[in-house]
């Protein structure tokens, strides 16, 4: 979608500390699929609304683990909990959750029921495997979308 004068105060984010970081609204529509905080072991120190923000920070200015600002949570646990969220399907079901609530608002059905890929635009490569920060960056952009 175009930006169009009634639209710009949709996208503008210079409220926050970095345009990466997510409004309420956006961490209630992430949030649920997140771990909750468990009742055994040792209790959880980081917040997880900063971790998110990291994580999209990080995909939104393409920075390297390291050099991750100094402060965000230390980069150390942003990359750990980037690595548990992926390989437990997190960021999917985050996704699935954004691709519901878009396609309601919009008056749809919540599933879609039909897909159409377009052979020249796919690539193809001969190592398969998840491409961890690309569909992050994806995410975010729908969150910002939304």
């Amino acid at each position: 979608m175009a930006w169009t004068i009634e639209n710009r105060g949709d996208y503008c984010r210079n409220d926050l500390r970095y345009e990466s970081d997510l409004r309420h609204v956006e961490w209630l529509a992430i949030s649920p699929p997140l771990p909750q905080q468990s009742n055994t072991g040792r209790p959880r120190t980081v917040d997880l609304r900063a971790i998110s923000n990291a994580i999209f920070y990080i995909a939104q200015t393409g920075c390297q683990w390291r050099m991750l600002a100094k402060d965000f949570s230390p980069f150390q646990s942003v990359q750990y909990y980037f690595y548990k969220w992926r390989d437990d399907d997190t960021w999917r079901q985050i996704s699935d959750t954004m691709v519901a609530i878009e396609r309601k608002r919009q008056r749809r059905n919540e599933k879609p029921s039909a897909g159409v890929i377009d052979s020249q635009s796919v690539k193809t490569t001969e190592s398969g495997g998840i491409s961890g920060l690309r569909s992050i960056f994806s995410l975010r952009s729908a969150i910002l979308l939304w």
